[in-house]
């Protein structure tokens, strides 16, 4: 972190001395850049790469690095108004159109602005990752015999293996296709097993990313409702017969947002109520590492307990490690494989070999282990935290479930208090929210936020952002 932010500051101050000399002209050499600002040699090197890469310098092995010739834009101005036309038209004749909002996906991916508190970050806050262990594992990745060779369309056996004990029960590594992430398998599985303009079943509230990623098919996502215990097996029923539905989606532990488990006896009805509709179930297991400390024993996956095929598991080794390590799973059995490995391929061939081999020196390290428990425990005391803060400064509003896994807690407003309002006055107190209503497919019963508690530094940082967050209703108060 650290190098990080010293070559940030060293390439901003490099780039506002850079008028300094004519194009074409000789910056100082490396040696003098050391000895001037107090860096190291490696330090230097990177903030110079970062300037070349912005076409400011060209650096020259053996001759140093000379400022840019000065091109000057020529920013040429057509004519898209024609793309309303075509697009419109094309929604037109489709029963599902394909016209996605990601404006739900868009709030988790998008860093704010300087100062403002991040509670509405989706992944593990840098402090978080196992930075030193995944360069590690990429040192040694890099340096594995055929490293940058073209790995097997399905993904490199030993990852699809240690995927296949992951996931337990009888899954076999055969039937496990590696992925780019957990986001890329869903979008596989929904093309895979819906036709465009079919409705596809989802929990209620759920993941935006994947109602967006089932609107880009063509699919129409039908709520199911879902308590503390999950979602309702009798309403899940009612759905598939209502409408002919052949996929449910789920997120049977720790499910995002509401942080809830399928209980036990539910477990069974969900798979038993989608093989009588002769449909699939697609779990989408995200935060099976990202268990807190005081969890206990966690459930199988649906999958494990799946020997029909019902099941189509989805994993991803992205969520608890770093956003960049794009590497999931993909578990299924029977014919739908087939058809998942097609779709796969066409759209990316194979996921990176570097990738996949980085991916599986890092699970196969004593440092994975210990990262997990490092994350495990850290998680516990920032929900903690983070329910203590809400429980002194914002009473007032509802925390229905507090979840024993994943990074955030989902909040439900009081009456009269305007989602819509508290997100854009809690932004401007300094402190960024996930609004809830991109979380429904349909109209919600009441407002919601949701917080996160893994993206941030610490925990002064939480109770902090707590405490702007009140500042934030205490301005809407009539």
């Amino acid at each position: 972190m650290q190098e990080r932010s010293s070559v940030a500051e060293l390439a901003k101050s490099l780039k506002a001395e850079l008028n300094r000399y004519s194009p074409g002209g000789k910056l100082p050499s490396s040696r003098a850049l050391v000895e001037r600002y107090r860096v190291s040699p490696v330090t230097v090197t990177r903030a110079l790469a970062q300037l070349a890469a912005e076409g400011l310098v060209v650096t020259r092995p053996g001759a140093g690095a000379f400022r840019a010739e000065t091109r000057a834009p020529t920013p040429v101005v057509g004519d898209t108004s024609w793309q309303e036309v075509t697009l419109s038209a094309d929604t037109a004749t489709e029963l599902v159109p394909r016209a996605v909002d990601a404006s739900g996906v868009l709030v988790t991916l998008s860093a704010p602005p300087p100062g403002v508190i991040e509670f509405n970050g989706g992944y593990l806050h840098p402090s978080l990752q196992p930075e030193r262990a995944l360069a590690a594992a990429l040192a040694r990745a890099g340096r594995r015999p055929g490293a940058w060779g073209r790995p097997p369309a399905d993904g490199l056996p030993e990852l699809r293996e240690w995927f296949a004990r992951a996931i337990g029960g009888t899954v076999t590594a055969a039937e496990i296709l590696i992925t780019a992430g957990g986001q890329s398998a869903i979008t596989t599985a929904l093309r895979a097993l819906a036709p465009p303009g079919t409705p596809v079943l989802v929990e209620s509230p759920t993941y935006p990313g994947m109602l967006a990623v089932a609107r880009a098919a063509g699919l129409r996502p039908v709520p199911v409702p879902a308590d503390s215990e999950g979602v309702r097996p009798d309403l899940l029923d009612a759905a598939f017969r209502a409408t002919g539905a052949r996929v449910f989606v789920c997120q049977p532990l720790f499910q995002n947002p509401t942080g809830a488990v399928l209980s036990g006896a539910r477990r069974s009805e969900v798979v038993r109520i989608a093989r009588a509709a002769g449909a699939f179930v697609v779990e989408d297991d995200f935060a099976r590492r990202l268990v807190h400390e005081d969890a206990g024993p966690l459930p199988a996956t649906l999958a494990a307990e799946d020997p029909d095929g019902v099941v189509v598991h989805v994993c991803s080794l992205t969520k608890p490690t770093s956003p960049s390590l794009r590497v999931g799973a993909l578990a299924a059995r029977g014919p739908v494989l087939e058809r998942l490995r097609a779709i796969q391929v066409v759209d990316s061939f194979f996921v990176p070999r570097p990738l996949q081999e980085a991916a599986l020196e890092l699970v196969g390290s004593p440092a994975w282990s210990r990262h997990l428990r490092a994350v495990s425990q850290e998680l516990k005391s920032r929900r903690d935290v983070m329910t203590g803060a809400l429980a002194v400064h914002l009473p007032e509003v509802a925390l229905p479930h507090i979840p024993s896994g994943g990074y955030h807690l989902w909040l439900r407003l009081p009456d009269g208090l305007s989602e819509a309002d508290l997100h854009a006055t809690a932004l401007r107190t300094g402190v960024a929210a996930a609004p809830g209503r991109p979380y429904f497919c349909a109209e919600p019963s009441a407002g919601h936020l949701r917080l996160s508690f893994a993206g941030v530094a610490g925990p002064t940082e939480i109770v902090e952002g707590v405490r702007r967050l009140r500042t934030a209703v205490d301005e809407l108060a009539p």
